[in-house]
């Protein structure tokens, strides 16, 4: 069976064909040349399926650094890369003596690279001017199906695995990650930290600014004073099925506390969050704008620095000892300094002053932070301006000073370290989950080829962009 891409358009675009049985689908793809069971969209591929990539030119990290080579197979056994091969080699000549047993992939005209890694998403949030009354009018069932939307488009630009950094309403975001999982919906995989670790009034504290005693019965399960309690903060969320943890080490832009963005956690019950979440095996992201809270939350251990704004020397030697990421999302703070320059701005006057000061201070402290070699992983804060416009990050990583490889680089193999995948996802190769993305253009000499996606393939299963 052989696929060229304009019949993949016509054939992914065909609803009829998701769901039927083998012999039904070759019938009615009769017309297409193709009787295809591997690219059904949202539907998993069983293990036995077998698909060959031909790829005009694979790009790949090998050894820390991309590598492009000319003419490559791309051979996936069901959800994983089974093997890649020099040159297009017919399935007879890889082992495949019926041919009607492995699906053709023709890319010989595409850029073909590993899926992209965001790990900084949140996929049930709300748009934000309905942030605020929306915690308390939205069920969770709702941000599921929110959730679900925003993980399609999510997955459509290219982006195959991301980290959920907070979710609204931590039950959506279980769901929606299980679902996507058994097939039931399409999206990235989903490694979700549920409730964010914060303190009474602190940034991610959905009560504060509302009558007193309306949350009584209902405080967000990540709330929590002293080493004690956040302790058990952390516990419960892994008991709920977190696979990471992120805390709140300074305030925000967005919150409604007017306390600014310095520090809020102690260093004790920073310490407390994360050697519990680390001796039950979760990484740690924290939320740290304020410098302040950065280093504390370095010398507690944290495993990533989620923004960064007010790094300064100090920091970069702790980011050193310690090895942890900066997490910039670059794209968060465009984004908010575009609303707070708006005559209509949705902002309130507390976080438009907010944004004014800390979106420009992101992107100087990425530079800063480049300059000394800290090591960048890709997220971009999503869920603030909308889902699938996740490319966007690449772009200001490049105005920060980052190389159009190293913009690529960290949101594959320092996004997959970040989020502990890194022997899973973010390369080509045997083993690794067969996540891969197509383009017309080389997107080392064009990082925008990046948001323009002609195909996505994650774990075996193929999709379109929503451009095409």
């Amino acid at each position: 069976m052989i696929l060229s891409q304009p019949e993949a358009r016509i054939l992914l675009h065909t609803p009829s064909l998701a769901g039927n049985s083998v012999a039904v689908q070759a019938r009615r793809a009769r017309c297409l040349i193709v009787g295809l069971v591997f690219l059904l969209v949202g539907n998993p591929v069983p293990a036995e399926n077998v698909a060959i990539i031909h790829a005009g030119t694979l790009i790949t990290p090998v050894d820390g650094a991309l590598e492009s080579t000319k003419s490559r197979t791309i051979v996936i056994v069901g959800d994983k890369v089974a093997r890649v091969e020099d040159g297009f080699p017919t399935p007879g000549e890889l082992g495949f003596e019926d041919s009607s047993s492995a699906t053709l992939i023709d890319l010989k005209d595409s850029y073909v690279l590993p899926g992209l890694i965001d790990g900084h998403v949140h996929l049930t949030a709300l748009p934000v001017g309905n942030r605020r009354l929306g915690f308390v009018v939205f069920s969770d069932a709702d941000r599921a199906i929110l959730g679900a939307a925003a993980a399609k488009r999510t997955l459509l630009a290219g982006f195959t695995t991301v980290r959920d950094l907070g979710a609204r309403g931590p039950d959506s975001i279980y769901a929606l990650r299980d679902g996507i999982s058994r097939g039931d919906v399409a999206g990235p995989r989903i490694l979700a930290s549920g409730q964010t670790i914060t303190p009474t009034g602190g940034h991610i504290d959905r009560s504060t600014g509302f009558r007193h005693g309306l949350f009584e019965f209902f405080t967000p399960s990540g709330v929590c004073d002293g080493a004690a309690e956040c302790t058990k903060a952390v516990r419960r969320q892994i008991r709920d099925s977190a696979e990471a943890i992120k805390l709140t080490s300074t305030g925000g832009v967005l919150s409604a506390a007017t306390a600014g963005v310095g520090q809020q956690f102690t260093s004790a019950e920073l310490e407390s969050i994360v050697d519990t979440a680390h001796s039950l095996g979760r990484r740690v992201a924290a939320h740290a704008h304020g410098l302040d809270g950065i280093n504390a939350a370095l010398d507690a251990g944290a495993d990533s620095i989620e923004h960064g704004t007010f790094l300064d020397e100090s920091s970069i030697l702790r980011f050193r000892e310690s090895g942890a990421f900066l997490v910039p999302t670059l794209l968060a703070g465009d984004t908010i300094s575009r609303w707070a320059e708006l005559e209509d701005s949705p902002l309130p006057a507390a976080q438009k002053e907010k944004a004014l000061v800390v979106g420009p201070q992101m992107l100087m402290a990425t530079r800063k932070a480049h300059e000394a070699g800290i090591r960048i992983a890709l997220g971009s804060d999503s869920g603030m301006d909308g889902h699938g416009k996740n490319c966007g990050e690449f772009g200001l990583l490049v105005e920060a000073g980052l190389s159009n490889e190293e913009a690529l680089l960290a949101s594959l193999v320092n996004a997959a370290e970040n989020l502990g995948m890194a022997d899973q996802i973010g390369r080509i190769q045997e083993g690794y989950y067969a996540d891969v993305i197509a383009t017309s253009t080389d997107p080392t000499e064009d990082i925008d080829a990046l948001c323009s996606i002609e195909m996505v393939i994650k774990g075996g299963v193929a999709h379109l962009s929503q451009r095409d």
